[in-house]
């Protein structure tokens, strides 16, 4: 791509001088870890990820594991301020209709399933997402 049309800015932001004389490269912005075949495997979105209590949480790997407790629907994940942590995950939660589940069970199973710096400070239960044109949880509609 040669940039965003009529978005200087933009296109200023995302691409950058490669490391041949005059390549452009396309920053995405998506992080990727590589196994030791060099297959890259997608993380996170840069401005996704959480910081908490100095590491690095990806709210994908989070989600991932939400989706797998017995009544989960859907679930989304975000980055809020903590006065102690930096950032806390706050998990948001839509359940298949007629199961009930509370903040015990999801905190407990995600105990269970994931690093401690990783387990959600909150969990909020939700009857449906926004969501955007392409069919993705708004995030920003959860802050």
């Amino acid at each position: 791509m040669k940039g965003y049309w009529g978005m200087p800015e933009a296109t200023a932001k995302r691409l950058k001088p490669g490391p041949y004389p005059g390549e452009m490269v396309l920053h995405t912005g998506d992080l990727f870890k590589m196994d030791e075949e060099g297959y890259l495997y997608f993380v996170s979105r840069t401005d996704d990820i959480i910081k908490c209590r100095g590491e690095k949480v990806s709210p994908r790997e989070i989600e991932e594991v939400l989706c797998r407790i017995p009544g989960v629907a859907e679930a989304s994940v975000i980055g809020v301020p903590d006065p102690v942590l930096g950032q806390a995950a706050k998990a948001f939660i839509v359940t298949s209709s007629g199961i009930s589940l509370s903040s015990n069970d999801v905190l407990q199973f995600c105990s269970l399933n994931l690093e401690d710096y990783m387990i959600p400070k909150y969990v909020e239960f939700r009857d449906k997402f926004q969501k955007s044109e392409n069919g993705k949880i708004d995030k920003e509609g959860l802050k």
